[in-house]
Parts: structure tokens; C-alpha cells; sequence
């Protein structure tokens, strides 16, 4: 099996953000000068790396060289092999992407999102219109790549697209639930608990072992949900922003 890279080129983030940007998604101590070596070779603008919350070696190390603190990423887990999906109490229709939902779902990422503060939003120097579109534009690119997402359900309620989840197998052994999104007007209806169902079944029905979910530390109703069907804290990652340009260059 090849060894995973210290840090990588994202081509995503850099043509988003008009900057050249890197992303180094396990950094210790052990690998943190060649992360910054790479960052250097390739006339990296922003590097995005993320440590485990329980390495403050790790977490330090970055902050005395100057690494913004961002985000807080925690991680929930169920176990498919041992334990019951819950029965999908929701009121509305989940069911498979259609091509033409493409739209959408790209309107209701749009929607979903507006005002969430993410480790975009949490840097400065970024573009706030841009932050805001990098949602959306996960959201969209996952109906149509597979190397976004394996599989993509939505909720159906009154004729339209109300809600979308992405879905990927990050192993032959777990599952994931991506990203989420529920239109405002749809609130209230179980659709997210609905979503969290059939994306235990979709990963069973994968042969996975287990499936995993996250998102930021502050994000308590998300969690209050996984924990009501079954999902229990599993890790969390520090993510930090490194600059190698001046700022207002």
C-alpha cells in the first residue's frame, strides 16, 4: 500500500480562493518540517492542516510557528456489525439523486448554509463571499463526481428537493455521511434523522463495518441527533490555517 502524503496541492481550494493552497490533513511533530518544506518548494500561499485534538505537541508546535487555530472537528461513529439501524421515522420521502435534482440541491446547500462559520470563515484573509460558495460548490460537485461522494439521497417533500446528504466509503470497512443540508422551511419535519437511517443502511448495504460522521465542536444540535440514534464520539482534529505570504500581497 503506498504511504499517504504529508501535506498535498488542493486544486479545489486554490482556484476557489485564487491562491495556492495545500492541505496536510495528519501532522505530528515527526512531520511537520517536511510539511513546511513541501509548503516552501511549491510556493505555497495557505497551507489547511489538521492534527488530533489529543497530540498538543502536535497542536503547539504549529501555534509557535505561527499556525491560525480554526476549527474544532469532532467525530461520531456506530457500529454496523453489532448494533440495529433505528427504524426512519421522518415524514417525508428519502431517495437516490435523480440527474435533474442537480439545481436543487445546489439551492438548498445555498440556503442551509447561509451563516455557517466554518474554517473558512474562521480566517481573515479569506474572501466571505468565497467562503460561503465553497459549500455550495461541495454540495454540487458531489452529485456529479464520484470522487466527491459514492452515493448522494435527498428528502422529497411537496414535489421539490428539501434536503440532500453525501455519502462515500472511505474503506472497504467504514462508511461516511459527509455533508448534510436541510432547507429552512423544511425544518422540523425529521429529515436529518431520516438522512442519518438510511445512511447506516446505505453503508451496510456496502458491506461496511461501520459508519462515521463529523462536524465542528460547536455544532451541538447535529450531534444531540447522532447521539439519539446511536452514535457515539469517536476522535476530533484541530484544523489550522498557515500563511506563507505577507498579508495584503
Amino acid at each position: 500500500m503506498a504511504k499517504e502524503a504529508i501535506a498535498v496541492l488542493s486544486s479545489i481550494d486554490s482556484e476557489r480562493f485564487g491562491i495556492r493552497v495545500a492541505r496536510a490533513p495528519h501532522v505530528t511533530v515527526d512531520v511537520l518540517p517536511g510539511v513546511l518544506r513541501f509548503c516552501i518548494s511549491n510556493t505555497v500561499d495557505l497551507l489547511i492542516a489538521r492534527c488530533a485534538n489529543d497530540d498538543l505537541v502536535a497542536a503547539q508546535s504549529m501555534e509557535a510557528r505561527g499556525f491560525l487555530l480554526t476549527d474544532t472537528l469532532v467525530y461520531y461513529s456506530f457500529d454496523l456489525a453489532k448494533r440495529p439501524i433505528p427504524e426512519d421515522a421522518g415524514k417525508v420521502r428519502v431517495r437516490p439523486l435523480r440527474p435533474e435534482d442537480e439545481t436543487q440541491v445546489q439551492g438548498v446547500a445555498a440556503a442551509s448554509f447561509k451563516g455557517y462559520f466554518g474554517h473558512y470563515h474562521a480566517d481573515p484573509r479569506l474572501d466571505r463571499r468565497k467562503c460561503d460558495e465553497a459549500y455550495i460548490s461541495w454540495a454540487t460537485r458531489s452529485c456529479t463526481s464520484k470522487e466527491v461522494a459514492d452515493e448522494v439521497i435527498v428528502a422529497e417533500h411537496e414535489g421539490k428537493v428539501a434536503g440532500f446528504a453525501t455519502l462515500r466509503l472511505n474503506s472497504a470497512q467504514e462508511g461516511e455521511g459527509v455533508l448534510f443540508g436541510v432547507a429552512p422551511e423544511a425544518q422540523g419535519l425529521g429529515i436529518y434523522r431520516s438522512f442519518m437511517v438510511n445512511g447506516m443502511r446505505w453503508c451496510k448495504e456496502q458491506g461496511a463495518q461501520r459508519m462515521v460522521v463529523s462536524t465542528q465542536a460547536t455544532n451541538v444540535a447535529v450531534q444531540k441527533v447522532w447521539c439519539r440514534v446511536g452514535f457515539e464520539p469517536s476522535h476530533s482534529y484541530y484544523t489550522f490555517h498557515k500563511w506563507f505570504t505577507p498579508e495584503g500581497n
